[in-house]
């Protein structure tokens, strides 16, 4: 077994349950970790045999396009495609931040994560 992981993909979406956040959108950073077994793609050196990490950010650049009031929907919505299009993963952990929310005060970011074994 091994990972495989994504970090800091920075995206522009338009998350939110405030009327402002669908039309004026934010900026996001999404991180992925998936498990999978990397024993045949260590051998063969062939990108079918391992997790293709621009598959992993399509998805995400997918997934982020479509609009939700929570964070939460956006990842498992992440997991769940990552499940459907990479067969060899079997445990995802997708953690979605929202920078600068809009909460009234001086805050980084808020984070949401979620992680998912294949059933």
């Amino acid at each position: 077994m091994g990972f495989v992981e994504v970090k800091n993909i920075r995206v522009y979406a338009y998350h939110g349950c405030l009327a402002e956040e669908e039309i004026i959108g934010s900026k996001y950073r999404v991180d992925i970790k998936v498990k999978a077994d990397l024993k045949k793609s260590c051998l063969s050196d062939n990108l079918e045999d391992t997790v293709d990490y621009v598959l992993l950010n399509s998805i995400v650049v997918k997934e982020m396009k479509r609009p939700s009031k929570l964070l939460e929907s956006v990842a498992l919505r992440i997991i769940r495609s990552i499940f459907i299009e990479c067969e060899i993963v079997d445990w995802a952990f997708v953690s979605v931040a929202k920078i600068n929310p809009p909460l009234g005060g001086d805050v980084e970011s808020v984070v949401v994560s979620l992680e998912e074994t294949r059933c």
